[in-house]
């Protein structure tokens, strides 16, 4: 099990209050260096096929300039395929993508689409991409994942959050209940456990907690925070409740 946990910090939305004027400010790769400064570990984007937030120069700009890891986030399509092969970023989540959606909504259909999926897992795994599964932390799609040969799976916590949001608290109890049961079958699996969608300062602390998870994706919660605090100090906090959530693991 991981002994720390390693923070994204997606920018994404960054480019969505860019794009809302057009420009070129704010810059998504100037504030991901700014979240890298302060302590995050890694950096997500997630370039969509219609381009609404993250443009392929942010992508490349990033590639460029910046050492830590990138985490790209990409829909299982020819096109992503083909930019992901060619940049080799460190990591590249495979995500669901609905056109008409305002976000990424639910975890991949796994078993339905594997005979998709798992070329593309092959492809990026070959070139020397760490591949992970945007997922339900349900059996059979964990099972599944393993099987297709990804090395990771991001447990989609976004009901589990809407939920807590909601004051919903015996949804919220079930959701968490399934996320501790799927990362832990997830890690038998010999899969690493990563997590993410709607986290927010208590929520990453709770799930923190769980020994097998290894890195949380978080976004729009700390873009927004930033707007308060700035940046730096969202990262900043975040990671603190991080570690308060992971010196409970020897508890959890």
């Amino acid at each position: 099990m991981p002994d720390t946990i390693r923070l994204g910090v997606n920018v994404d939305h960054v480019a969505t209050l860019r794009n809302a004027r057009g420009g070129a400010h704010p810059d998504p790769v100037t504030l991901a260096k700014r979240a890298l400064e302060a302590g995050a570990d890694g950096i997500t984007m997630h370039l969509r096929e219609d381009r609404r937030h993250i443009r392929d120069s942010d992508v490349e700009r990033l590639m460029a300039e910046v050492s830590a890891p990138l985490n790209f986030e990409m829909a299982a399509t020819p096109e992503m395929l083909a930019i992901a092969l060619r940049l080799k970023p460190h990591a590249a989540c495979i995500v669901p993508e609905k056109r008409e959606e305002r976000t990424t909504e639910g975890g991949l259909d796994v078993v339905g689409q594997r005979a998709h999926l798992a070329p593309v897992v092959k492809e990026l795994v070959a070139a020397g991409v760490r591949v992970s599964l945007f997922v339900e932390p349900d059996v059979e799609t964990l099972e599944h994942s393993a099987l297709m040969g990804a090395p990771v799976v991001e447990l989609h916590t976004g009901t589990w959050c809407e939920a807590l949001a909601a004051g919903d608290a015996a949804a919220a109890e079930k959701a968490f209940a399934a996320l501790k049961s799927g990362a832990a079958l997830a890690a038998t699996l010999g899969l690493e456990v990563h997590a993410g969608h709607g986290l927010d300062y208590d929520s990453a602390e709770t799930i923190a907690a769980l020994p097998q998870v290894a890195e949380l994706n978080i976004g729009h919660y700390l873009v927004g925070e930033a707007l308060s605090v700035g940046l730096p100090e969202s990262v900043r906090l975040m990671k603190a409740a991080m570690a308060r959530g992971a010196q409970r693991r020897t508890t959890a």
